[in-house]
This record gives structure tokens, C-alpha cells and sequence, in this order.
């Protein structure tokens, strides 16, 4: 899949080249990877455990440090965690979001920032509600925000509805499709996922395997690909 190049943009948001990472006891969990972005979009990475997604997010969120290779981005990224409580550090909505908040604003600044962020994810009006009353989709639409209001352009998303009900994974699919098409300043988001069907709801999709991404396509193309390898397997019912 083909991606088309941004509007007057001259390099890609996203490059990654020949990327590798070893962990400390010497066992590889990218090898020569290859990845580009060239425009916003809602971009899905699938693949079994240790093939390297969730290593992929960290490196390019600068938690982790690359063994060999180069990555490129002119955007500001963010991670989201699969699981929010792991990112929701203080009691209410408003003092969470406040936290990460680039600096510089003065008080009204900050207030009208934590306004359009919880608007702009669904939860406006909600700056003083403690964050443990919160749902799981709503804790999750919450750090969504906080990642939006640090000025982040680029979200990288591990598994974010991996703990949420059916009704809360739809909500955050739709919600990052709309983030993602928006006519102003829509975002851009590398979104790492188990669940195939979620890949009907993107703008690419690739497969990573040993520490590699493939090509994009499109992510009805690979969800049919998936299927019919699992449906292949011994059993024909392997679990996704």
C-alpha cells in the first residue's frame, strides 16, 4: 500500500531505517527494521507476542535507546498505555491533565487547555471529577487528552482497548479515527493491536514478525490474510 505524500511535506513524518534493538542480555527484539509515515492517518501495527511492536512504540516514544539503525520524526510523540492507570498519576481530571501541560502558560492559559482537551475526547465538563470514578474507556479517553494537551502530534497507542468492554474499544477506535481525518491539525497514530478486527478501521496496516514490519496495505487486505493462516492452523481456531 502506496501511502500518498503530505501536502508540500519534503521528508516523511516517520522514518525508521534498518532499526535494531538488543536487550541487555544480548537477545534481539528488532532486526533491520524498516517503517515510514508520510502522512496522518490512523496506522495499525499487528503481530504475535515478540515480534516486536511494543519495543517498536518505545523507541520511538525515547524510552528505550536504539543497538543499531536510525529513526526520523517530525512529530512529537506520546505513548498510551494499554493499561491508563499506569499513566494517570494525580486525583481529578483537570490536576492530571495540568501535569503535562507544555510550560510557559499562565493560569487561564492552562484552565482553557484542559478544557479543549477533555472536549475534544468526550469528557467535557468533567475537570474536577476524581479520576478513580472514571470508567476504563474513560480513564483511557483521558490519557488520550493528556497526550493531545502536551502538544503531541504523533500517538503511539499499545493495545489501548485491551482492557476496555466492546462498547468502550468502539468509542476509542472512533474516537482516534476522528482525531486522525479531522480537517485542522489531525493527528497522527501508530496504533499496536491483537484484535483483527480492528483493522478495518485504519488507514494502513502492517505485520511485524521477528523484529520486522512489513509493508503497509490495507488493513482489510492483512485482516483477510490473518484469517485465512489461522484458519489453516491445526484446529482452524486460533485465538486473536
Amino acid at each position: 500500500m502506496q501511502q500518498p505524500a503530505a501536502a508540500g511535506a519534503l521528508t516523511p513524518l516517520l522514518r525508521v531505517r534498518h532499526l535494531g534493538f538488543r536487550w541487555p542480555n544480548g537477545g534481539k527484539a528488532l532486526e533491520h527494521c524498516n517503517l515510514e509515515i508520510s502522512r496522518p492517518g490512523l496506522w495499525m501495527l499487528v503481530g504475535g507476542n515478540g515480534s516486536g511492536k511494543s519495543t517498536l512504540l518505545r523507541l520511538l516514544a525515547g524510552l528505550l535507546q536504539p543497538s543499531s539503525g536510525s529513526l526520523t520524526c517530525s512529530c512529537t510523540p506520546a505513548l498510551v498505555f494499554q493499561n491508563p492507570d499506569h499513566q494517570l498519576l494525580l486525583p481529578s481530571c483537570s490536576s492530571d491533565l495540568q501535569l503535562g501541560l507544555p510550560p510557559g502558560l499562565d493560569a487561564r492559559e492552562r484552565r482553557l487547555a484542559v478544557q479543549q482537551a477533555l472536549a475534544l475526547v468526550g469528557l467535557a465538563g468533567l475537570e474536577d471529577r476524581p479520576i478513580h470514578s472514571l470508567s476504563g474507556g474513560q480513564k483511557q479517553r483521558l490519557a488520550i487528552a493528556g497526550a493531545v494537551a502536551s502538544g503531541a502530534s504523533l500517538l503511539l497507542l499499545d493495545e489501548p482497548t485491551a482492557l476496555l468492554d466492546p462498547a468502550s474499544q468502539e468509542e476509542i477506535l472512533a474516537l482516534m479515527a476522528q482525531l486522525t481525518r479531522r480537517r485542522e491539525q489531525p493527528l497522527t497514530a501508530l496504533w499496536v493491536t491483537h484484535r483483527l478486527e480492528e483493522l478495518e478501521r485504519c488507514d494502513g496496516a502492517a505485520l511485524m514478525h521477528n523484529g520486522k514490519a512489513g509493508s503497509w496495505q490495507s488493513g482489510h487486505a492483512l485482516r483477510q490474510q490473518l484469517e485465512r493462516q489461522l484458519g489453516a492452523l491445526p484446529g482452524g481456531g486460533a485465538k486473536r
